[in-house]
């Protein structure tokens, strides 16, 4: 069967210059998106009982713009003026930039990887001597702590916000070819607002060995996967298969 239709599961594309736009030219496709999971911050009158002191730490680990947000947020909440001194470590160099909401940029002491924490955890170490506070959700990739530990890096992990399924009762009457998705959380929101969902023909297209095995688990079947060798990108995965499927030269 033809695929015609694609419902990606993450919040549209700021920029018009997306892949997923190109593909939906190209292959005169229909692609939707809708987030299937969205944070919720954790209330400071809760976070106050885990008895974290925010100053107590010299430095901040962010991995993400949402650990950005939810740090600046909970401070503010909790009346907490964060000194110029405190380094701030990030997983990106686009997580670093982001720090400009809420910082003068170039007078803080400002640090990034590339993109994967086990690149920032070298620049971590060259800084043992600081007391690394690491905001996150309640879902946290197991790598992260374990990196920390191995290296004896003297951390406090703090959760600032929740990972929670969405709302989707509106798309109970839609159908789609093909359901992307990108984490296991994903596959649990899709199945907490359908019990009842059956793949029959809808095509499953996921990203990463995490994000399968939850597939697999609830007897699903992975029809596009990535990233792969000849697909390093999601875009790049679903148009080998469309090329496929759809028999397009």
């Amino acid at each position: 069967m033809k695929v015609k239709s694609i419902l990606v599961s993450q919040p549209k594309p700021e920029s018009d210059r997306s892949p997923y736009f190109d593909l939906a030219e190209k292959y005169k496709l229909k692609i939707d998106f809708r987030p299937f999971i969205h944070v919720e911050g954790v209330p400071a009158q809760e976070f106050r009982k885990e008895k974290i002191g925010i100053l107590e730490h010299s430095a901040v680990i962010f991995t993400s713009r949402n650990a950005v947000d939810h740090f600046f947020r909970m401070a503010e909440e909790m009346r907490c003026n964060i000194p110029d001194t405190m380094k701030y470590f990030c997983i990106s160099e686009s997580t670093a930039y982001y720090l400009q909401k809420y910082v003068v940029y170039r007078k803080r002491k400002i640090f990034h990887g590339k993109q994967r924490f086990a690149e920032l955890i070298d620049l971590i170490k060259k800084h043992k001597k600081e007391k690394f506070l690491l905001p996150c959700s309640d879902i946290l990739k197991k790598e992260i702590p374990e990196l920390l530990e191995k290296n004896k890096i003297s951390y406090t992990k703090a959760v600032f916000y929740r990972t929670v399924c969405s709302d989707l009762s509106d798309l109970e009457n839609v159908s789609y070819d093909m359901l992307v998705f990108f984490s296991p959380a994903g596959i649990e929101s899709l199945f907490k607002n359908f019990p009842d969902f059956k793949q029959n023909k809808t095509r499953i297209a996921v990203f990463g060995p995490t994000t399968t095995k939850a597939v697999e688990q609830h007897g699903l079947r992975v029809d596009v996967l990535a990233p792969t060798q000849n697909a390093p990108s999601m875009t790049m995965a679903i148009e080998n298969y469309i090329k496929e499927v759809n028999k397009v030269k």
